[in-house]
Order: C-alpha cells, then sequence, then structure tokens
C-alpha cells in the first residue's frame, strides 16, 4: 500500500504552532503572510520560500528551505533564518 504525504495539508495550522500567530492564508493555503513575511510552499510542497514583501508588488525572496517530510521541521528552519 502507498501512503500519499501531503505538506501542504497541515501548512497552515504547523506555521500558527511554529511561529506562535494565526497566519493570513494567500493562494489557496499554499502560501500564508505573517507581518510582512510571506511563506510559500512551491515546486510540488518541496520548497518552503521565505519571501520579504516590501509592497503589493514587490517581493524579495529571502531563502528556501528543502520540505523532507514534516512541513514543522521545514517552519522550524524557517524560523531560525528569520532571525539570523
Amino acid at each position: 500500500m502507498r501512503r500519499i504525504v501531503d505538506a501542504a495539508a497541515d501548512f497552515v495550522g504547523a506555521t500558527a504552532r511554529v511561529f506562535g500567530t494565526e497566519p493570513r492564508v494567500l493562494d489557496g493555503s499554499r502560501a500564508v503572510l505573517i507581518g510582512d513575511l510571506k511563506l510559500s510552499l512551491e515546486a510540488g510542497e518541496h520548497e518552503l520560500w521565505l519571501i520579504r514583501m516590501h509592497s503589493l508588488a514587490l517581493e524579495e525572496r529571502l531563502a528556501m528551505v528543502e520540505v523532507h517530510g514534516s512541513i514543522e521541521d521545514a517552519l522550524a528552519e524557517a524560523k531560525e533564518l528569520t532571525r539570523a
């Protein structure tokens, strides 16, 4: 039996748990906004991009974290990158 893992299924809830605040949901739950930081799941939910929003149309891609299993692990790594 194959087991299908959908990293995006718990993305919003995991983001709230890791960052300690309810995110604003964007792009059909594949992206969330916390303050001016956008977290976006891309490449078939294998990449988590950290994007600084400077205005509605101006984005700065800060870093990419690979998702290897648990979305919470990737979010925790992303949180550490924001502190650096």
